[in-house]
């Protein structure tokens, strides 16, 4: 018997893995039908992971795009998932208990269902709270394994991880491929043993495209009996991000699977809306190599999700480092040739640092290692010169349990600086703070949001919450975006004020013109208009549509884009509120006087 594979659409990922910022809240309200519409999906990946965040950084409220965004797909019986980061929850650094419990239970309280929940050390310590919590909160659980190849790396690490999990009581696991090097046969082989020992656990696949496994990767998951597979849809599949579902699915129908029917008319609208957001904003901050695949990828390793933020970083290096090759008297290099070069550190440096998987936050804390110490080479330093204090926590075990052995030669630099390793559970060094932020929000005047959903986006962002409330980051994107706009030589845009009608009080006309008489509306939408007439048997019928005819020798005006008729004394009448019923007090309404 065929065996049926179902869909996820990562549509928060897609946007992560190519720029800084996501759709805003109105966007997302306007692509949420089509997605749905499409009829392939069971799942949609709507927030987490750095979504929040970055609504913050552009003065948005994040929990307000949780809750519209997750509503329509609850709807239509798509369920929603989140990824957040075990110790690290929805930041870049450990997070107190009392933090990351609250977390679950404001976003299931905004709508989402599936708690995607992974440590990028695959230390199982610090997922138990994350299982405990979202349980507790009514969420599902589902466990994510950072996949990466290595010699430490095996079916067997991975298996030992998933013992434990289980065991915690967790509902599903997740192949979390991020980099997309997992190999297609050893995915294969681990989806198979998960299947095997725990046949009531849900398998779900993500991986991203950047090297090219993905599609074989895809295959042999749902060969070996996975439930899920992640992807993405046009304009932003593939490059660096999901294969296309098209594709995805093509291939596993002719492979015998049982797949879900695909609305291409939705999907193509789908992919419009995309790219029509793209270029309102978001293609401003897309690097144009993140729609590339790259086999350059599959040594170094360094996962899709990352893509942006480090050609934005080599970018901003590439000048110092050239300035120091000049220094020494020897060639300046290109962009290019920083990247494989950076590419060529990270594959020095990775197994050195005791192989973290490369996903957030740890394929940072690697990659800013190569690139300080790609700096310290080109000024003729010695590696290792520079390492920031996160990356020293991280080897110091302070985040986890590093799956691989350190070299020798960064043991020796953490005893010459006198650094201490530390063996206890992470979540202990991190003691709780929500008293200390409901205190702050008190002195603040701020009003700690439903489902207590302002406390804790306060108490997970500190610094981009205080600068959204003072409107600090609105004006940094805007400013931000203007100069991006500029340099594009896109045209300039002119914000005009917006003109609001005057609002028609009932009462307060009804006393002012006792004879008048409510009109029935022709059409929700259209705009009616007001006569004042002296003969009272000129005046339309009561209940009557009333026609452009009826209003000849008024004069005609405009306001906004639509077109009305002012009445002789420039008072502005109303909208109809809904065809066929008749108006009723305190509906917007059309009178004859």
């Amino acid at each position: 018997m065929a065996k049926e594979v179902g869909f996820s659409l990562v549509y928060r990922d897609m946007w992560q893995s190519s720029g800084r910022y996501v759709p805003r809240v109105d966007q997302l309200r306007e692509v949420a039908p089509a997605i749905i519409k499409m009829g392939c999906f069971d799942r949609v990946e709507t927030n987490g992971g750095a979504f929040e965040q970055v609504n913050l950084l552009f003065g948005e409220n994040p929990n307000t795009a949780v809750r519209e965004w997750t509503r329509p797909f609850h709807e239509a019986g798509i369920r929603t998932h989140m990824l957040e980061r075990g110790l690290n929850a929805l930041r870049m650094n450990p997070v107190p208990a009392d933090v990351r419990e609250l977390m679950f239970k404001v976003k299931k309280a905004q709508g989402t269902d599936i708690s995607r929940s992974f440590c990028g050390l695959n230390d199982h310590r610090n997922l138990r709270l994350s299982v405990e919590y979202a349980k507790k909160a009514g969420m599902v659980s589902q466990v994510a394994l950072s996949i990466t190849n290595s010699p430490v790396h095996t079916v067997e690490y991975y298996m030992g991880v998933v013992d434990k999990v289980v065991e915690y009581g967790c509902d599903e696991i997740c192949l979390k491929d991020m980099a997309g090097i997992g190999r297609p046969s050893v995915l294969g082989r681990l989806v198979s043993e998960i299947k095997k020992k725990y046949p009531h656990i849900i398998v779900q696949y993500h991986g991203h495209t950047g090297p090219g496994f993905s599609p074989a990767s895809m295959l042999e998951v749902a060969r070996a009996g996975a439930d899920y597979l992640d992807t993405a849809v046009e304009p932003l599949s593939w490059g660096k991000v999901h294969p296309d579902i098209i594709t995805v699915r093509e291939m596993l129908k002719a492979d015998g699977f049982l797949v879900k029917d695909l609305d291409m008319d939705a999907y193509m609208e789908v992919r419009s809306l995309t790219q029509k957001f793209i270029d309102d904003f978001l293609g401003y901050w897309i690097d144009p190599n993140n729609s590339h695949m790259s086999s350059l990828l599959v040594g170094c390793g360094l996962p899709g999700g990352m893509m942006g933020s480090m050609m934005a970083d080599l970018q901003g290096v590439h000048g110092a480092i050239n300035a120091g090759l000049r220094k020494q008297g020897k060639a300046e290099i290109n962009l290019d040739q920083l990247m494989v070069k950076l590419f060529q550190e990270v594959e020095y440096a990775w197994p050195r640092l005791g192989y973290p998987p490369l996903v957030t936050p740890f394929s940072q804390y690697v990659k800013n290692t190569a690139i300080l110490n790609l700096m310290s080479i080109m000024q003729g330093k010695p590696r290792w010169s520079n390492i920031d204090k996160d990356t020293w926590n991280m080897i110091l075990g302070k985040m986890g349990k590093l799956p691989g052995a350190l070299a020798p030669e960064i043991v020796a630099l953490a005893k010459e600086k006198g650094l201490e390793f530390y063996e206890g559970n992470p979540q202990d060094a991190f003691p709780d703070e929500l008293p200390k932020f409901r205190q702050m929000m008190k002195e603040e005047g701020w009003d700690e949001g439903q489902d207590q959903e302002e406390l804790f986006e306060f108490a997970m962002h500190e610094r981009q919450y205080r600068d959204y409330r003072s409107g600090v980051a609105k004006e940094r994107f805007n400013k931000d975006l203007e100069e991006r706009r500029a340099k594009a030589g896109a045209p300039k845009i002119v914000v005009r004020p917006v003109v609001e009608m005057p609002k028609f009080d009932i009462d307060s006309f009804v006393a002012a013109h006792p004879h008048a008489i409510p009109l029935q509306a022709p059409a929700k939408g259209q705009i009616l208009w007001q006569l004042d007439v002296d003969d009272r048997s000129t005046a339309p019928a009561v209940g009557s549509a009333v026609k452009a005819g009826d209003c000849v020798g008024y004069v005609q005006t405009y306001y906004g884009m639509e077109e009305i008729t002012a009445a002789c004394d420039g008072r502005i009448l109303a909208i109809c509120s809904k065809q066929g019923e008749n108006v009723v007090k305190n509906e917007i309404t059309a009178f004859i006087g």
